[in-house]
């Protein structure tokens, strides 16, 4: 399968102090929450793919996110309008691309992955801790949506070892602080031998280390709280890049922290 690939990086967190520190958040400037790149296209077919072949490996929605999740596609829908070449019906969207999508209240995260870039996780409180209640998840980046549905923050991240006590407080913290009017974003990176979108892995699974690592991928999350349901959604927006589209000074920096 030929490679979806984007042409230039839009952030490259390790190059900026505020950024490349853990959790490394920063607001999101206003309109620029959702984002369509030159890589639209082929990231919509394959999302499109994904949803008609295994729709069970790339969404679930537990009881508790159903409000929320028709709150996130209303949301959605406000925005389209805003991020050009989509074209608004009754009852359905036409995408940029062309392709029509059909507006199914009844899977309204079925159907927001079939709009947007973006892959979506939501999560409600659940005790002292928020919980991953609902997610579309098209492009996992070494995660299994089936594994981490239902657990809390903590849980979630269990196997990543900078998780510690201090950044979960500090997250967990950040969940209960965010404001409806201003979302907030943080971005990863990471070198790739596969440019594949779609990587899922279970805790057990080491990811091999790559022979060769010719792709950098980095995801753009943001973190959106719903005003009605109060529900907080985590979006991510990937982007996968060859190495020799990244700037050669920001490609050492990079190679140096992580050798």
């Amino acid at each position: 399968m030929t490679p979806v690939l984007q042409r230039h990086l839009p952030q490259m967190p390790w190059m900026q102090p505020a950024t490349a520190r853990l959790p490394g958040i920063q607001p999101v400037a206003p309109g620029d929450w959702l984002r369509l790149d030159e890589a639209f296209a082929g990231q919509m077919a394959e999302r499109d793919r994904l949803i008609r072949d295994c729709p069970q490996v790339v969404h679930a929605l537990l009881p508790e996110a159903e409000a929320p999740a028709r709150e996130l596609l209303d949301r959605v829908l406000t925005e389209l309008p805003t991020l050009g070449g989509y074209e608004l019906a009754e009852g359905t969207v036409r995408r940029p691309d062309g392709v029509a999508v059909a507006l199914n209240r009844d899977a309204p995260l079925l159907t927001l992955g079939r709009l947007v870039q973006e892959d979506f996780a939501i999560h409600t409180p659940e005790g002292r801790e928020h919980a991953l209640t609902g997610a579309i998840l098209c492009f996992p980046a070494s995660w299994t949506l089936a594994e981490k549905i239902g657990r809390r923050l903590t849980g979630i991240h269990a196997p990543v070892q900078v998780y510690d006590a201090q950044v979960a407080a500090r997250v967990q913290r950040l969940f209960d602080a965010i404001r409806p009017e201003q979302p907030l974003w943080r971005a990863n990176a990471l070198l790739y031998q596969d440019p594949a979108l779609h990587q899922p892995r279970r805790e057990n699974e080491r990811r091999p280390k790559p022979a060769e690592r010719n792709y950098l991928r980095s995801e753009r999350q943001c973190l959106v709280r719903l005003p009605q349901t109060g529900a907080v959604v985590f979006s991510i927006h990937t982007t996968v890049v060859h190495v020799d589209d990244v700037p050669p000074e920001a490609l050492a920096a990079f190679r140096a922290l992580h050798p």
